[in-house]
């Protein structure tokens, strides 16, 4: 993990818990540190860091810091050290101070994190409504409640928490590519289905936690077991990550349209009209294991689609199914479809965890 603390060496207070956090998280971490928006870009654009945390928020080079960090796609944290405490604010030029909390709203509602350092400033910020994902971590540098041991240890769980959300964002390419792969072997239950070998080390922390995000652990555990892979052992449940404001664990098709009765190819269709409120990795899985089932009559899925106006977007889901479950297109009831609103299936799937 990289991290790159950003501070206004003017402020010796900002500095010396700048200091202090670096030093106590140097066996964690590769921490850099920044005092100027010039020395801050060049870390950014040389070390590529994971995290950026910004401390303070008065100094534009802060403020611009996080916009560089937003727009390369660097996830933040920031420390007001109180600068955004109402009797803070009243101080500043009224001229100044309705642009400069547009920009302040801005940076910080696409924060990852606030940190505040105390129970009223986390009142405080609370009641602006700006950034739901607010922690509270004690300012060793000005407090005896806390040591410097247990704000370094806080403050790297918060890290850690960053770091392990919206996983499938940060995978590379062949790991995104594995777990395809490995759900289509947890799917059919052989490996003789699996056209191609899936990497022995793909980015099994990630990995495993978007699985679980997802709620599709299950099967990635059942593909892992038939691929023979070795895995990490990764308490995936209890780890902790940050999610957007809509998100709901996914539950299974059957809770949400009922069970199986009788006509499976209308079952199929039931599955699809679900799909297409909110398509969900969880329900492709579970389509695609309907779909390999021998008593499946294309024909007839294609009538009842056409009768729901489904058969369009059917044809560009088959199409995310190849990508996503690895799904041969002989078992597709439809042709795929591979256009701009298929682009927005792969969008939606995309950023269901995304903050």
């Amino acid at each position: 993990m990289k991290v790159l603390h950003v501070y206004p060496e003017s402020n010796h207070l900002i500095q010396r818990h700048v200091m202090m956090l670096t030093e106590g998280l140097r066996q964690s971490a590769e921490v850099y540190t920044a005092s100027k928006g010039s020395a801050a870009r060049q870390i950014i654009t040389d070390r590529e860091p994971d995290i950026i945390h910004v401390h303070g928020c008065e100094q534009l080079f802060l403020l611009r810091t996080l916009r560089t960090a937003h727009k390369e796609g660097v996830r933040t944290v920031i420390t007001p050290h109180g600068q955004l405490e109402p009797w803070g604010m009243q101080q500043q030029d009224n001229k100044d101070k309705v642009g400069r909390w547009l920009m302040l709203r801005d940076c910080i509602s696409s924060a990852y994190a606030v940190i505040t350092l105390g129970r009223l400033e986390r009142i405080n910020f609370e009641a602006l409504g700006w950034n739901p994902r607010l922690e509270e971590i004690h300012n060793a540098v000005t407090t005896n409640a806390t040591t410097q041991q247990e704000m370094c240890s806080k403050t790297f769980a918060v890290y850690q928490k960053i770091i392990d959300s919206n996983t499938i964002e940060q995978m590379d390419e062949d790991s995104v590519k594995t777990l395809s792969v490995i759900i289509k072997a947890g799917i059919t239950g052989d490996r003789r289905w699996i056209s191609e070998p899936p990497m022995t080390s793909p980015d099994w922390r990630r990995l495993l936690i978007y699985a679980e995000q997802e709620n599709i652990r299950n099967y990635v555990d059942y593909g892992i077991n038939i691929l023979g892979l070795s895995t990490p052992i990764l308490d995936t449940e209890h780890i902790c990550a940050y999610y957007p404001s809509s998100y709901i664990r996914p539950r299974p098709l059957k809770e949400l349209v009922g069970n199986y009765q009788g006509d499976e190819n209308a079952y199929i269709v039931k599955m699809i009209q679900q799909i297409h409120k909110q398509p969900l990795l969880l329900h492709l899985i579970e389509l695609t294991r309907e779909l390999y089932r021998d008593s499946i009559d294309d024909e007839r899925i294609a009538e009842l689609l056409e009768k729901k106006s489904l058969t369009v977007y059917a044809a560009r889901l088959m199409q995310v199914l190849a990508e996503q479950t690895q799904l041969d297109e002989g078992y597709m009831p439809i042709a795929p479809i591979d256009d701009k609103r298929t682009q927005q299936i792969r969008n939606t799937l995309k950023n269901h965890l995304k903050i």
